[in-house]
């Protein structure tokens, strides 16, 4: 009997893939690492975790972050002097990169006797990709103003902040084996790239292409979450080393991208989260909608249905839709792979 774990590791390596269904048998859901140092983990502060309800939180890069009650996350406050870089051509005056020096792993390497390598794909997440990076220390307005108009400063920034992310990488890989590593970078809107595709194929695939080209040269595979539209570099991201789209949403042309690609890139979502995530939503529509996106994407054999956002924000959506992934993925696993 072949795992879940192998079963998606075919999908990955376009090697006739059979399995179909809830996403989460393979995968382990552990988001971050107990231990992981809070400057590893997008959703932490120097006061630990941050939760819902919380404000004016620092984290170890200056950035500080808000999470209202009333909102699904934490997000960066960039307004006025909370920037952190306030000169992009002066942006090495304005903070330190956190030292990766002498880091106490043992609370993650305290996790193995409980992690399932055989059956479950182990993901190590490496939170805020340079994009996100980017408009996180000084704004969103001025991070898209320097990319257009100081490309120069921008390029150094952010290949710096690739030298640290590469560490930080190699850190997780030697203390937590993972085999893969997911990166999380939201490139666009659901309709739109930020950057144009020039500009994004002048600063971020070349720092890009060194991130993900030193994790796959440690033999893991390279996952990036960006739930948005991002067709129009879908063959970049091959270029560039990534196996997987997380978050790959249907405002993008799914059938389109997989004869760009050649099957050489791994979607995994297609469910439109505001049509299932909100509050109120029934069974009925979150299983009509999984079913109607599962016989659209499915037959192109190269998407494994998921939510964009990895995990709804409300209760009964995860379950419901798992399972009539499984349910339904049975009776098109029989149609599509025979």
């Amino acid at each position: 009997m072949i795992t879940p774990k192998e079963q998606f590791l075919k999908h990955v390596r376009n090697d006739n893939p059979e399995w179909m269904g809830d996403p989460f048998t393979c995968l382990n859901t552990q988001p971050t690492p107990p231990g992981l140092p809070y400057f590893l983990d997008a959703t932490a502060t120097v006061h630990g975790r941050a939760t819902k309800g919380q404000v004016n939180l620092p984290d170890a890069w200056g950035v500080i972050w808000d999470w209202p009650a009333d909102q699904p996350g934490a997000t960066p406050d960039t307004a006025g002097d909370k920037k952190v870089i306030k000169d992009i051509t002066r942006w090495r005056e304005f903070f330190e990169f956190p030292s990766l020096d002498n880091l106490d792993w043992t609370a993650t390497k305290a996790l193995e006797p409980s992690i399932d390598r055989e059956n479950k794909l182990l993901i190590a997440h490496s939170p805020r990709g340079l994009f996100e990076f980017s408009h996180a220390m000084m704004g969103f307005e001025d991070a898209l103003e320097n990319y257009l108009l100081e490309p120069d400063d921008m390029y150094e920034l952010l290949s710096a902040y690739t030298d640290w992310k590469i560490k930080a990488a190699e850190l997780s890989i030697d203390n937590f084996k993972p085999d893969a590593i997911s990166n999380h970078d939201d490139w666009g809107s659901k309709h739109q790239l930020f950057l144009p595709p020039r500009v994004w194929r002048e600063i971020l695939k070349p720092l890009n292409e060194r991130f993900f080209g030193y994790i796959k040269s440690r033999g893991v595979i390279n996952i990036n979450h960006c739930d948005c539209y991002a067709q129009d570099i879908c063959t970049d991201m091959v270029e560039i080393g990534i196996d997987v789209w997380q978050g790959v949403t249907p405002q993008n042309d799914i059938p389109a991208i997989v004869s760009e690609t050649g099957g050489e890139l791994l979607l995994f979502g297609g469910l439109d989260m505001p049509s299932i995530d909100y509050p109120g939503v029934t069974e009925e529509v979150v299983r009509a909608h999984v079913r109607e996106m599962m016989d659209k994407y499915v037959p192109t054999k190269h998407l494994i249905p998921m939510f964009p956002s990895w995990m709804p924000l409300y209760p009964g959506v995860k379950e419901w839709a798992c399972d009539e992934m499984d349910k339904h993925g049975a009776v098109l696993a029989k149609q599509v792979f025979g």
